[in-house]
């Protein structure tokens, strides 16, 4: 009314704003990931990494402990604030199932450790300059350790999931890396996943996931369209059961079956100590003897239209029966001189190509197929298919 401007107004012809104006926009530009988004990245990546720290612990023969991630969007600036160098910088490209590529960083130290660990060292040996060596053998462990999570997340997506061979490049500053590698990092902002990994008491630090946001909302996408696609299946009211037997007394009375005297009790009612059969069923006996005299027992021959639901509780007696059931993963042949020539680190190609299923075998016979999947801190079977016996002929 007196023509003054408040304090407010003349902030906004100044083009600046109050305190939470400022940490609104903030947020707004942080979260160009919802909060959804980021709980769903974040647990693929839980899932994922979980299971690369189960193949780890097999490479370096150490606990490997690794925290849930966090999850936010960040710029390339904010990147290289907050994390020191020198670093590797693993790249991880998809070929199959999902288009696109995220990098993976580890401190210097972190990758001299591991390889050292990898190559029958304790873990101490981290005074040297990375070599090709110590490139080559982190960009091997990486292969086993995506591998696996890429076996996880194909079980998570509801589709096989390929990956190409990673490659490792030391960088010292942020200037030093290839334009081309980084422009979808670089230009726009970035969705960052960050873990605390343990090792033994040799490493404990952080590691870091980049992904550019097409390849996030891709991810999410195919995320969210396999969780649409699994809650119909989930929520299908279960099969009908198969209608009960029809007792005697809904059977037409032509139909019915007349009482025969049976030792132990009347007709469909079971005698003591004996299994199988159900009330109101006839049983497969003999027929009834007449006198008191002891005879041996004669058994009738195996009738092809006996119902198998009055013989299925024999399968009692051999319930705690033992079996050996094996799952492997492949086979080779190796001549002797090979074999004398293996040593720590010595990698062996198997008869089975990435991906495929394995064989379960219960006592040396082949009897499913499955995919590896991880429980924990350590490895199941999923099995997948049931062999019919006459594909085993």
């Amino acid at each position: 009314m007196d023509g003054m401007l408040s304090q407010e107004e003349i902030n906004a012809l100044l083009g600046g704003v109050s305190d939470d104006s400022s940490q609104g926009a903030s947020d707004t530009n942080l979260t160009a990931l919802s909060l959804d988004e980021q709980d769903a990245l974040g647990e693929i990546s839980n899932i994922c990494m979980g299971t690369a720290a189960t193949t780890l612990y097999s490479l370096v023969n150490q606990k490997v402990t690794i925290t849930t991630p966090t999850v936010r969007a960040s710029s390339w600036e904010e990147l290289w604030d907050n994390y020191d160098v020198p670093c590797v910088f693993i790249d991880i490209s998809y070929q199959e199932g999902i288009s696109g590529n995220n990098f993976l960083i580890l401190t210097e130290k972190d990758v001299k450790v591991i390889t050292d660990l990898m190559m029958g060292g304790d873990g101490t040996g981290t005074l040297d300059e990375l070599s090709e060596l110590h490139m080559s053998a982190i960009c091997e462990a990486m292969n086993q350790m995506m591998g696996s999570s890429s076996t996880s997340l194909s079980s998570m997506l509801n589709r096989k999931i390929d990956i190409s061979p990673p490659t490792a490049e030391l960088v010292k500053n942020a200037g030093e890396i290839d334009e081309d590698k980084v422009s979808a990092f670089a230009s726009d902002k970035f969705a960052t996943v960050s873990f605390r990994m343990e090792i033994g008491d040799l490493v404990d630090s952080n590691i870091i996931q980049l992904y550019p946001m097409d390849f996030a909302r891709e991810l999410l996408d195919v995320f969210s369209t396999s969780q649409q696609e699994e809650a119909p299946a989930a929520a299908a009211p279960p099969p009908p059961s198969a209608p009960a037997p029809s007792t005697p007394a809904s059977q037409p009375a032509d139909m019915q079956p007349q009482p025969q005297p049976m030792m132990g009790g009347g007709y469909g009612q079971p005698m003591p100590n004996m299994p199988y059969g159900q009330p109101g069923m006839p049983y497969p006996y003999a027929p009834p003897v007449q006198d008191v005299n002891v005879q041996p027992v004669q058994f009738q021959a195996f009738a092809t239209g006996v119902n198998p639901i009055t013989q299925q509780e024999n399968i009692d007696l051999i319930m705690d029966v033992p079996l050996q059931v094996t799952v492997e993963l492949g086979r080779t042949s190796k001549s002797i001189k090979e074999i004398l020539e293996f040593a720590p680190g010595t990698i062996i190609e198997l008869d089975r190509i990435a991906g495929e299923p394995i064989d379960v075998l219960v006592n040396g016979k082949l009897v499913a197929k499955g995919e590896v999947v991880v429980i924990e801190e350590s490895f199941g079977i999923r099995v997948t298919e049931i062999i019919k016996q006459k594909n085993l002929l």
